[in-house]
């Protein structure tokens, strides 16, 4: 495949590092104005770096969008004359809608959204995607280059703000309980290596579990818990601390903080 990515920051640097790393390109152009941010891409095979969006659309079939959005619609007009009948255009940018892109661009174009994490960056991304009439003739496209980057997920667009949190954000959120499960490892005995070593894998593992076998989370708890059990014994004491409700709660102030924003640009 043919991939430029337009805008090449945190994001942008992780797609980028997926992409050559599952050998998902034919080429790939990175585009920022100042490369030397990219410089650690300079050398790959088939990678260019460059400040011009002029050459990376000209030279790809795949244009993903990773600039701020308040960058999004001057980048567009600036490509705008170069969009051909073949390009697939995906914005990962956050809250700028379809219709909108549609306004710069035309409705004629295959416009495709997606909301990918950071884990993208080790092939391990949930990456949520939804696109225009016409972009979802091509939409087996975007899936086929996010599931080489973890895994993929077809949603309408009115989901997307809380696939942002439940995805995007929701990197953080796991981040901190691995961290809390670390420091609870201390406290335990273990040296702080050793602590996060049990709480990533141990949060690997919990997961793959439930991706293998397809199980109810619940499922899985029953396996691992006896009456009068340990286990139960610290699941009741965390319910009875609000670990569910704060993450859920947390999860939905995420999503209102989002909601406000986008009205404030409205």
């Amino acid at each position: 495949m043919k991939i430029a990515i337009i805008g090449t920051g945190n994001l942008g640097k992780s797609i980028a590092k997926g992409l050559i790393t599952t050998n998902a390109i034919t080429t790939l152009y990175l585009t920022k104005r100042n490369t030397d941010s990219i410089a650690e891409f300079d050398g790959y095979k088939n990678v260019t770096l460059t400040t011009d969006n002029t050459l990376a659309v000209k030279n790809s079939d795949i244009i993903i969008l990773a600039v701020q959005p308040s960058h999004l619609e001057g980048v567009l007009k600036d490509i705008k004359s170069l969009i051909t009948e073949n390009h697939v255009l995906i914005s990962t940018v956050t809250g700028f809608s379809i219709a909108k892109i549609e306004t710069i661009v035309g409705a004629d174009q295959f416009i495709i959204r997606a909301m990918p994490n950071t884990a993208i960056a080790v092939g391990k991304s949930m990456t949520c995607i939804c696109s225009n009439v016409k972009g979802s003739k091509r939409i087996k496209v975007a899936e086929a280059i996010f599931n080489r980057l973890g895994h993929s997920l077809a949603i309408p667009e009115s989901q997307m703000q809380a696939a942002t949190v439940v995805c995007a954000s929701g990197i953080a959120f796991w981040m901190r309980l691995i961290r809390a499960t670390s420091q609870a490892a201390i406290q335990l005995g273990f040296d702080a290596k050793e602590a996060q070593e049990l709480a990533m894998y141990t949060s690997e593992g919990a997961a793959s579990l439930l991706i293998a076998n397809g199980h109810h989370p619940e499922e899985e708890i029953d396996r691992v818990t006896t009456p009068k059990g340990c286990t139960i014994e610290g699941l009741n004491e965390m319910e009875h601390k609000g670990l569910s409700s704060s993450l859920i709660q947390g999860m939905i102030a995420s999503y209102n903080k989002i909601s406000n924003i986008r009205k404030e640009q409205v």
